[in-house]
């Protein structure tokens, strides 16, 4: 036993071999069809590596193709049919992304739809901003706070058009989902839409649905100690299903409250009850995935999606990923707000990327409108706040075949960022801005 060293990936880079990748990825599995014993998959994980060591000759590298056909060999053998099927599932759409990879680089608009990142490209050659040159030349002639009231002008009548769309629906609606992938600044826009709207006479009731996290040893964890919590299936979709078809019924509700220091979930902890003018606020993740409100009518639903829709091309003539503002943003509100270093904010960003495109982004198409939360002037001041971590990471991860992914972020921000014109002075971004979310200095609670 323990023969096997490393294991080729994909890529064909050689990696130490870890045991407790295949547990996790069984693991994974089963929550993705509702089981949640890992002493299971621990078990079936150890029946895997047996088998690979009985298999491998002497001086073999195996090459995770390999094991993952001996993990769906021991599920199947075993009676996990149901969890097999999620592995190979999982297995073959990760292929497909693989393969689909560099078009979806070059088309980083295919999930939304053309007129929308048509009028906003539109809207940033206007304004001299489609380019980090053209953002250079307007900070070099003095007219930084005028690109900030333009960024924040054209956002605020994004904002004002979805309200306007939910106020000719109130009749109908019970319901108002605000949702997007990570740091697209649900939490500043789910107040300010609350405040609109309460203007508007639309009493607006918030549910926080982070309350319904599973405990976090039943999440699943890598072999750096990480947590997954991005995936729709770490919140407890039933119960949450339950609650909401309860309180649009009128029922009172005992919802749930977790304890995220203890990583612990207490049920029945706070009496609610939605009045008859009340509509349900929800800011969450995972607001468009089907299972989160599937006993709710679309009728009673406003889906908001939120995406930095930067239409803004680097020194090398490819547009600024908006997944990179996105993870820039989180670096800086996790270190603020959460004392979370910045480089484990890199280091998990592949989770997020992974659940975003295999829970969100396919289901784009379900929403009802969608804000843009791109501020142009934002790339100009991440260059004082992170451009020297980021030189330090690229040295650091350049050799780490564990790390590739965080490597290729590290070279493809530092690119750009090495191109814009820095600014220090961020006194002209108003306190109630998105980017204030993520910055610091904010007006709102959060």
């Amino acid at each position: 036993m323990g023969q096997i060293k490393n294991v080729i990936k994909r890529t064909g880079t050689i990696v130490p071999f870890k045991p407790e990748r295949i547990t996790n990825a069984i693991y994974r599995a089963a929550i993705a069809v509702g089981g949640r014993d890992r002493d299971v998959a621990e078990h079936l994980s150890q029946q895997v590596v047996r088998i690979l060591e009985e298999q491998t000759p002497q001086g073999h590298i195996p090459h995770i193709e390999e094991i993952q056909d001996i993990v769906e060999r021991v599920l199947i053998h075993e009676g996990h049919a149901k969890v097999a099927k999620a592995y190979i599932l999982y297995r073959n759409e990760r292929t497909r992304r693989r393969n689909e990879h560099d078009a979806l680089i070059s088309r980083p608009s295919i999930n939304i739809p053309w007129a929308k990142n048509w009028h906003i490209l539109d809207w940033a050659v206007d304004h001299g901003l489609n380019t980090v040159w053209g953002l250079n030349q307007r900070i070099e002639k003095g007219e930084f706070s005028d690109i900030v009231q333009e960024s924040e002008t054209a956002y605020a009548e994004d904002l004002d058009n979805a309200t306007e769309q939910i106020i000719e629906r109130a009749k109908e609606l019970k319901i108002v989902i605000v949702t997007g992938p990570s740091s697209s600044g649900k939490t500043t826009t789910t107040i300010k839409l609350s405040q609109k709207l309460t203007t508007a006479g639309i009493n607006c009731r918030p549910i926080n649905l982070d309350n319904y996290f599973f405990d976090l040893e039943q999440h699943p964890k890598d072999e750096f100690g990480d947590y997954d919590f991005e995936t729709p299936q770490a919140l407890d979709l039933s119960l949450i299903n339950e609650h909401l078809k309860r309180l649009l019924d009128g029922d009172e509700v005992l919802l749930p409250s977790y304890d995220f220091k203890a990583g612990k979930r207490t049920n029945d902890q706070i009496l609610m009850k939605l009045e008859p003018d009340e509509v349900l606020l929800i800011d969450s993740l995972h607001g468009l995935y089907p299972s989160m409100t599937k006993g709710i009518p679309d009728k009673y639903k406003f889906k908001l999606y939120l995406e930095p829709l930067l239409q803004m091309k680097g020194p090398n003539g490819e547009y600024i990923h908006w997944a990179d503002l996105r993870l820039i943003r989180r670096m800086l509100r996790d270190e603020i707000n959460r004392a979370y270093d910045s480089r484990r904010t890199l280091e998990h960003w592949h989770y997020v990327r992974s659940s975003e495109m295999h829970n969100i982004i396919p289901n784009i198409n379900q929403t009802d409108y969608i804000i843009n939360t791109a501020m142009p002037y934002e790339v100009s001041i991440y260059w004082a706040r992170l451009k020297s971590k980021f030189v330090k990471w690229e040295k650091i991860f350049k050799s780490d075949p564990l790390h590739h992914d965080a490597y290729k972020r590290i070279t493809r921000i530092l690119l750009w960022m090495n191109a814009v014109q820095p600014v220090n002075d961020e006194s002209t971004i108003p306190q109630d801005s998105v980017i204030r979310e993520f910055i610091g200095g904010s007006s709102f609670n959060y």
